[in-house]
């Protein structure tokens, strides 16, 4: 008997034992527990103020590119009132120009980069003397020459200025007078040499511009600018855009009424 009670004793001991290891281990795991809750907690915590301050940071960038846009049209409007043109003529232009670029293929992004870029075409204009800009007539070699400056002159003012909308502008300014035969100015440029934001405002430009009145002329009549475009498809214009160009007609024309110069809702 005294042997088995000393078995009885050394195995209660040994429970007992075993049973505070035990609890010490649950009270170990309940400790580490509430660190990793308390860890947890400290994480989403840190995690919630990074993303209020991504937030803060996308609406600043929002706000950024906003003003952007707006000094971009703005610059464009300056740019064509010196030559005597509305403020429609840069909203026709790029709205024309967002057309196309779809029409093409471009993405979105890309797409609206060029529509916000494309009333930039003309700013290389504010460099150029008001005898020249508004000569009611045919230029001389040199006045020509002078004009023609205007398109580097487009190009300096933007290539050096980070941002997309500015970078498309520099090679709008610098691209939209060069013709798909390599015939225009002022690199003589041919054919996808061109960039793809050259070729499409060239046709947006040109549209508009021979559909408006002008202190050299008055405004054409629609099936005489659209055989130009005909006899000008691989010359003066991209072919492939001349096709989208009379694809989506009605949207250009949908535009052009849309955006209608005051001086022709007046009836001047």
């Amino acid at each position: 008997m005294a042997h088995e009670d000393k078995l009885i004793s050394e195995l209660e001991e040994l429970k007992s034992s075993f049973s505070k290891t035990v609890e010490n281990i649950e009270k170990d795991i309940k400790r580490k527990d509430k660190i990793m809750q308390r860890s947890d907690e400290r994480q989403q915590k840190e995690y919630d103020q990074l993303q209020e301050k991504l937030e803060e940071v996308k609406a600043l960038n929002k706000e950024i590119e906003d003003n952007q846009r707006e000094a971009v049209f703005q610059m464009g409007v300056i740019g064509e009132t010196r030559s005597k043109e509305t403020a429609n003529h840069v909203i026709r232009v790029a709205e024309y120009s967002y057309i196309l670029a779809k029409a093409y293929g471009l993405d979105e992004e890309e797409s609206d980069i060029l529509r916000e870029a494309s009333p930039l075409h003309d700013i290389g204009k504010v460099g150029i003397p008001d005898a020249v800009l508004n000569k009611p007539g045919h230029f001389n070699d040199e006045e020509r020459e002078i004009m023609n400056a205007h398109a580097k002159m487009g190009y300096e003012m933007f290539i050096n200025l980070s941002g997309a909308i500015y970078q498309a502008a520099a090679r709008v300014s610098y691209e939209h007078h060069e013709k798909y035969d390599g015939s225009g100015y002022p690199r003589g440029l041919k054919g996808e040499d061109i960039h793809i934001y050259g070729r499409i405002t060239a046709i947006a430009d040109v549209f508009d511009a021979l559909g408006s009145d002008r202190v050299y002329k008055k405004a054409w009549e629609d099936e005489r600018i659209f055989t130009l475009f005909k006899e000008e498809k691989g010359k003066h214009f991209d072919p492939k855009l001349i096709d989208l160009f009379f694809e989506n007609l009605d949207d250009f024309k949908r535009i052009r009424d849309t955006f209608k110069d005051t001086y022709e809702k007046a009836g001047n």
